[in-house]
């Protein structure tokens, strides 16, 4: 297995070099810059490519394997194949990348919000800070600050009363600290900052698309574009929801091992592949990890190693540290590592440490929320750890 490490480009805080000091050897990044449904120019890849993989003297080298993310386009996930213009520059960008020989394409399909969360610095017992999703925040948010057509009935009574308590006892500012999490685009995100109102006209623009609707815009896309990753030998590997249930009344159909086999199903290519997050998919408790990696093992390229913790209520959730939480990682590492050995050279599976707790001196510095380093180095050195207790040397 490949040792990964996603990098957001020169500006990010992380430099190449600190990714060097990690152990990772292979990067995971996009060209964030480039508006979302313009299609990426080989230059452009190139130049990024070169940045990554042009290694100083004396350096280690990396290698850019994954691409995270091509961004779908909202009139995609609304029309499916009628928006043509958009899905023809998305192939556009994948042939740019495959013409520099990146194979790994990593996509979700969320509708208006891509991962979604309602704090960032969620104090943990040691003292370091986790992101986290708090059911209630976000229910105060949907209904009493979006104020989002029919919410009502997407909460129980309880919920709702809950939810307006939440909200009246919340200082304003700590509510417009939510609002702006959730309208603002996290790190990575395929979506856009939004305003309220504007959050608002997004979801209207969803009317009548239900989950089988949803569901067949997403059969529709990989018909149009998984002919030509066949072609190039490009891997398309479709993350989880996150969180995998629906939010906001719009479907979410990347949840369950059912979601994935539909797809397969509908379009059987071996282009048709999966991002395997464990922390996305380890929020539900009906999902059974290391059953899915076995059932899927062929269509696992690429892997987010993290762990969540769900919280008494079943709805809220917090990342929790790599081996903690809800996950169990050793169970899910023998059936990567078992399919892994089938494989050799660029077929191998590329994972990443996911997330991570911001901790240590990263407490004082500014980081990329979701993404400190110290947390994603903790995290990649125990997975590394277990890795070699299998006998699986990571590369």
């Amino acid at each position: 297995m490949r040792q990964g490490w996603r990098w957001f480009g020169p500006d990010a805080p992380v430099t190449l070099d600190d990714v060097r000091q990690t152990g990772a050897t292979n990067i995971v990044s996009a060209l964030h810059q480039v508006p979302i449904g313009r299609a990426w120019t080989q230059s452009e890849v190139r130049e990024r490519q070169n940045l990554i993989e042009t290694t100083p003297a004396g350096r280690s080298p990396l290698t850019w394997s994954v691409v995270e993310s091509i961004p779908i386009p909202d009139a995609v996930k609304r029309t499916g194949r009628k928006a043509k213009a958009e899905i023809d520059a998305w192939i556009a960008s994948l042939e740019a990348v495959a013409a520099c020989g990146i194979k790994i394409i990593c996509y979700n399909f969320m509708p208006v919000v891509d991962w979604t969360r309602t704090e960032l610095d969620f104090v943990t017992p040691t003292g370091a800070t986790a992101m986290r999703f708090d059911h209630e925040r976000f229910a105060a948010f949907d209904l009493f600050v979006l104020k989002r057509q029919g919410a009502e009935n997407d909460y129980s009574d309880e919920d709702r009363e809950r939810a307006k308590s939440v909200f009246e006892a919340m200082p304003e500012e700590e509510m417009a600290e939510i609002t702006r999490i959730i309208t603002s685009a996290l790190p990575g995100s395929t979506t856009e900052p939004m305003t309220v109102p504007g959050f608002r006209e997004r979801l209207a623009a969803y009317s009548g698309v239900d989950a089988s609707r949803f569901r067949q815009h997403l059969v529709e896309f990989l018909e149009a574009v998984t002919p030509a990753a066949e072609a190039l030998g490009v891997k398309l590997t479709l993350h989880p929801d996150d969180p995998p249930r629906p939010l906001f009344g719009l479907p979410r159909i990347a949840s369950t091992a059912d979601d994935y086999a539909a797809l397969f199903d509908a379009v059987p290519s071996q282009a048709n592949g999966m991002c395997f997050c464990t922390g996305s998919l380890g929020v539900r408790e009906d999902n059974d990890l290391p059953a899915i990696a076995r059932r899927f093992a062929g269509r696992i390229h690429f892997a987010h190693l993290r762990a969540t913790a769900r919280e008494k209520d079943g709805r809220s959730f917090h990342e929790s540290a790599h081996l903690e939480g809800d996950v169990d990682m050793v169970a899910v590492l023998k059936e990567l590592v078992t399919e892994d050995r089938r494989r050799s050279g660029e077929n191998t599976i590329v994972f990443r440490s996911d997330h991570g707790h911001r901790m240590l001196d990263d407490l004082e510095k500014t980081v990329t929320p979701g993404y400190p380093p110290i947390g994603r180095l903790r995290g990649l050195a125990e997975l590394r750890g277990i890795l070699h207790a299998l006998g699986a040397k990571p590369g």
